[in-house]
């Protein structure tokens, strides 16, 4: 045994060992530190579909942001002005990027510029003063000052959701930034959805005000005046209140809304309470809260640690106002007003309204990390339960396993003794796939575990192309080791092809791909880079390795495919009329996709997707009648059979995401309380996620083709390219049509699927090229249409083996799998028969169009 061969033996037994020691903290978690350190930091990481959990997206409001900072400057600049008793009155402005105040008289006009030019050098002012008007003051923010606090305030906010998710206590949370305002969450294993979601959403914006001394003033009956006039109506801003009510205000004085519970009904209401204008105090002087329970009902409540600041400022507050009441604001709602006794020192506070444990513990971590710099709002929120995250991963791996073992056995049966090595690579190739999941800190997730079942089927490809031109040599009288080194060499070129083009696509789908999908991308591509190794390297070496120490005498390969000499040139005019109708028929899917008048999935048009499980089964039109009564109208329902499985689609094209899918729930339980349903998973996408995420989709397929055109064309030739672009274009159009035909759900799923199918079809089409270069070159005397035919013939056996494999793995998907990737798998098994098809019958033929030669 030569050196060379020991080295390539000695790197194969480190890998397994590496494999074995990178994957052990996915089996063991009680391991040292600095295994955890060296090798893979926490082992293969499941993703929310398998596990369970949150995957939000949430948006900053930009806007809000800068208008929160103008609101501010306002207030601060209306109490400049009374320190130097100037009564100012905001006005009603029409530009929200603006504000306007009047001044009592003219007098006051250069008190007001010199406060502006030596206070508030971040504003752009404006003061006129006419005759016969009120001196009118406007106030907008600088562009730089506008420009400073937007791009601050997603990294203000990302770290502020991050710091109150690390106090959360969840495991292994991600927080990261997506574009230019929103903010990505993933929450694994969280068991309580609703209140993360709470905790990650609160402003918590905290302001302590003194409650207004005046008692002629009625409340609630100007609220209901402005509600009757049509002023102001339940929902919208207290600010539109006050300026509607501000000339029958108190002068310095707001409304704001007191939260009360009742103690016996636990009804929640809100009462109007008049504060003064003047901010005391704010949540940036709190150090620490704590969560205590006490009073006279024994609550909890939200004991505050002031900073030395803040306790001197307290204590001053609560000197200057024994006797009053404090009113303690958080998100513009007074959550307690308490009576001040008298002077408090020592530089605490604390906050009681009715809390429960959880809303005092999660209002005291909102507090400590601080407040954020504008709302967020939820425009996508993928929540899985983890029973049936535990169901996926049955399913996925009972597939997977079905799947491979079918794989297995058809390869031992056709190629003897090669299967068994093809076999034994394949499995070093999963095993090497998880470890580099595990290594790059990626995530498995279902689409992942179809992408690994996927990998499957295309790894057999590889040896399948090394053992049929075995066969070939052998036919041409050759040796046995001769045979072998020339079914490596000669099936290299193709194989790195179909590994580049199928690469192309899934680096389309990683770039543009959102959470899933990316699992998906990631996993094919690490699986198509280790089977190059696998097959390339460790299966050579095997053979090399029997060969030295002379276990293999003979290869013998089984064979139900005949060598073929069928002339595919003549029927490419049927073939041309089949291909056309398939291309009509995705054209007109999608110009109704585009119209919206297909089944589009709740990831391309918004709106909620939930799936429940219920105890007992239930009748789908109770359901439906039950949803319609309560004004649920366009609902989708579907009954996942033999399983008492609901799933609820209701899509919309609202901008953010309400409480549909708390309020179905509700409805579920009340209508139908003895089915008991629960809860397994929601997805919520508002309208402008799903526009992007439609927009992502188009830009990833046409980048796709795009790519895979440039290099085929470099690779071969340019009317290669084109013709490999356009059979794979026709592939995707057909497979789109057959969905719209049987009214499929578009989903992201089914754009992978896509995708995929495009990988596939490549890969399947460039070996058919690669083989027509070769004779090409080999015989150029004969006419093309007779290189092309002896080309197609020649890999035929080849293309149905490959396709056969394929289909196993697939076919597993589409039957175990799941209602999950149902449709996923469905789009493929169409994909794979048009694949075949279009390989031989779409894009050879195009090579003949006005041909001129090859390079």
């Amino acid at each position: 045994m030569n050196s060379i061969l020991k080295l390539k033996i000695g790197l194969v037994v480190f890998l397994l060992v590496f494999a074995g020691l990178a994957l052990t903290p996915s089996l063991y978690h009680d391991l040292p530190d600095w295994w955890k350190k060296y090798l893979a930091p926490a082992g293969l990481k499941l993703g929310l579909d398998l596990q369970g959990g949150m995957h939000l997206v949430l948006q900053v409001d930009l806007e809000k942001a800068a208008e929160n900072s103008l609101d501010l400057a306002a207030s601060d600049f209306k109490s400049a002005l009374a320190e130097q008793n100037i009564n100012a009155v905001r006005m009603e402005s029409a530009n929200p990027k603006s504000v306007l105040f009047t001044l009592p008289n003219i007098g006051a006009v250069e008190t007001v510029k010199q406060i502006l030019s030596e206070r508030f050098p971040n504003l752009d002012t404006q003061v006129l003063a006419e005759t016969g008007s009120f001196p009118r003051v406007t106030l907008q923010l600088k562009r730089d000052e506008i420009d400073f606090i937007k791009k601050n305030s997603v990294n203000q906010s990302l770290e502020i959701i991050r710091n109150r998710i690390d106090q959360f206590g969840v495991a292994e949370p991600i927080v990261l930034r997506q574009g230019d305002n929103q903010i990505v969450v993933q929450l694994p294993g969280v068991k309580d959805p609703q209140r993360a979601m709470d905790l990650i959403g609160q402003t918590a914006q905290l302001e302590f005000k003194m409650v207004a001394e005046d008692p002629g003033t009625h409340l609630m009956e100007l609220v209901e005046e402005a509600v009757k006039t049509g002023q102001w109506q339940e929902g919208e801003s207290r600010k539109q209140l006050n300026l509607a009510l501000q000339h029958r205000l108190p002068q310095g004085t707001e409304i704001y809304f007191e939260k009360t519970i009742d103690q016996k009904t636990k009804r929640e209401s809100r009462v109007p309470i008049l504060l003064e204008t003047p901010v005391l105090m704010t949540g940036e002087m709190v150090k620490n809260a704590q969560v205590r329970i006490g009073g006279q009902f024994n609550e909890p409540y939200v004991s505050l640690d002031l900073t030395s600041r803040g306790g001197q400022v307290f204590a001053t507050i609560t000197e200057k106002s024994v006797g009053r009441r404090l009113a303690i604001v958080l998100d513009e709602i007074v959550r307690s007003a308490p009576v001040i006794r008298e002077k408090i020192l020592g530089g605490s506070a604390q906050i009681s309204g009715n809390f429960t444990h959880n809303e005092a513990t999660d209002l005291a971590i909102v507090l400590r990390v601080g407040a954020l710099p504008a709302p967020v709002d939820v425009v996508q929120n993928l929540t899985v339960g983890a029973s049936l995250g535990q169901d996926s991963i049955d399913k996925g791996i009972f597939s997977g396993l079905v799947g491979t073992l079918f794989v297995v056995i058809f390869m031992v049966f056709y190629y003897r003794t090669s299967g068994i090595i093809a076999d034994i690579a394949m499995v070093l190739n999963i095993l090497l796939l998880f470890v580099g999941l595990a290594l790059f800190g990626a995530t498995l997730t279902l689409p992942g575990i179809a992408g690994i079942i996927l990998t499957i089927g295309m790894a057999v490809d590889a040896n399948v192309l090394i053992y049929e031109r075995m066969r070939d040599e052998f036919a041409l009288g050759k040796s046995l080791r001769a045979g072998v080194d020339a079914g490596f060499s000669r099936a290299f070129s193709s194989i790195i092809d179909g590994h580049i083009t199928t690469l192309i696509t899934a680096l389309a789908l990683f770039l543009f791909g959102t959470g899933p999908i990316k699992g998906f991308a990631i996993t094919l591509s690490i699986g198509l880079i280790l089977n190059l190794f696998a097959v390339l390297f460790f299966c050579r070496t095997v053979y090399d390795v029997l060969f030295t120490y002379k276990k293999l005498n003979k290869l013998n390969f089984f064979s139900f495919i005949k060598k073929s000499n069928f002339d595919f040139m003549r029927v490419r005019k049927v073939a041309y009329s089949i291909s056309t109708a398939l291309a009509v028929l995705g054209l007109i899917a999608f110009i109704q996709i585009v119209r919206g008048q297909a089944n589009m999935g709740v990831d391309f048009s918004g709106g909620v997707l939930l799936q429940y499980r219920a105890e007992k089964p239930f009748a789908l039109d109770e359901i439906r009648h039950a949803l319609q009564n309560h004004g649920y109208h366009g609902v989708e329902l579907q009954e996942v059979t033999g399983k008492n499985e609901l799933i609820v689609k209701l899509k919309q094209s609202e901008e953010q995401l309400g409480n549909i899918s708390d309020e179905i729930t509700d409805l579920l339980n009340k209508e139908q309380a003895d089915k008991n349903f629960s809860m397994e998973s929601k997805s919520e996408i508002g309208a402008s996620t799903s526009a992007d995420l439609r927009s992502k989709a188009v830009i990833s397929i046409i980048l796709s083709m795009v790519g895979v055109w440039i290099y085929l064309a470099f690779r071969f030739d340019l009317r290669f390219g084109l013709a490999a672009a356009a059979s794979t274009f026709h592939d995707v159009l057909a497979v789109l049509g057959i969905c719209w035909l049987f009214d499929k759900e578009l989903t992201l799923l089914i754009i992978t699927a896509l995708l995929t199918l495009a990988g596939y079809s490549l890969n399947d089409t460039v070996v058919i090229f690669d083989r027509i270069r070769e004779n090409m070159r080999n015989n150029p005397e004969l006419p093309f249409h007779e290189i092309i035919n002896n080309s197609i013939n020649q890999v035929l056996a080849r293309s149905i083996i490959t396709t056969l494999t394929v289909l196993f793995t697939v076919l597993s998907l589409f039957l175990l799998g799941g209602s999950t990737i149902h449709d996923f798998s469905f789009a493929l098994l169409i994909g794979l028969a048009i694949a075949a098809y279009s390989s031989i019958f779409v894009a050879v033929p195009m090579l003949t169009l006005k041909w001129r030669g090859s390079r």
